[in-house]
């Protein structure tokens, strides 16, 4: 494996798939979008855009499926419903209150660069236990000029927790959020969620892939007791 930032000067998390269980429920919320319109749900077309910010995501999915709609309203469909299931049925992925519990008991720096909007990621952020005084620094795709694959998000939360990109660790669930951190300079943990992906599509990408959360936990604690 190449070497991490031991201790890193932050870590930086993805939210979608990483921290909570939420790409099920925009699966549920897209498979019902596009219902309304008389369109199955394809894991096939979907595959490409997940991970991506708004501004991309939704005109790659009109564009594949073939929805000649307007794409603010299409966006604003979805993000109705999705906020709707994320404040009933979001759930925490497995280690993840532990790690964030981790990296506060040591006082590493943290935060959240997520593809979603302000809007949900707040929500998502206050559906669970203890978090919404926990995440201070929360950024956006919509805070910046290109969303994920594009480094940009990463590179904003480094900026707004002060330090190098390049001494933090970003922990990811998607090939596009993986491409992200890794192209702002960052050491990537890949926590395949399983609901939409694979380890092996992380192969070219970064050689640190774990099962959970509980896994990237431990190994951070290793490389702390190493350093």
């Amino acid at each position: 494996m190449t070497t991490i930032p031991c201790p890193p000067a932050a870590i930086i998390f993805d939210m979608d798939g990483t921290l909570v269980d939420s790409e099920r429920l925009w699966k549920v919320a897209e498979t019902n979008l596009l219902a309304r319109r008389g369109v199955a749900y394809s894991d096939e077309k979907h595959a490409p855009f997940i991970g991506m910010g708004m501004e991309d995501f939704m005109p790659g999915i009109a564009g594949a499926y073939g929805l000649d709609e307007d794409i603010d309203a299409l966006v604003d469909e979805l993000m109705s419903e999705i906020i709707g299931l994320i404040k009933t049925e979001s759930q925490a992925q497995p280690g993840a209150f532990e790690m964030v519990d981790y990296v506060i008991e040591r006082d590493i720096p943290y935060g959240i660069a997520s593809s979603s909007s302000l809007q949900v990621i707040h929500a998502t952020i206050g559906s669970q236990p203890r978090w919404d005084n926990a995440f201070a620094f929360r950024t956006s795709a919509e805070e910046v000029p290109k969303g994920k694959p594009a480094p940009d998000v990463y590179l904003l939360a480094a900026q707004r927790l002060a330090v190098d990109p390049t001494a933090c660790i970003a922990i990811e669930d998607s090939k596009n959020g993986a491409r992200a951190a890794v192209a702002a300079g960052m050491t990537c943990l890949a926590v395949p969620d399983k609901s939409h992906t694979n380890p092996t599509v992380f192969a070219e990408i970064t050689p640190h892939v774990f099962d959970s959360l509980h896994e990237v936990r431990a190994f951070v604690e290793a490389c702390g007791r190493s350093s």
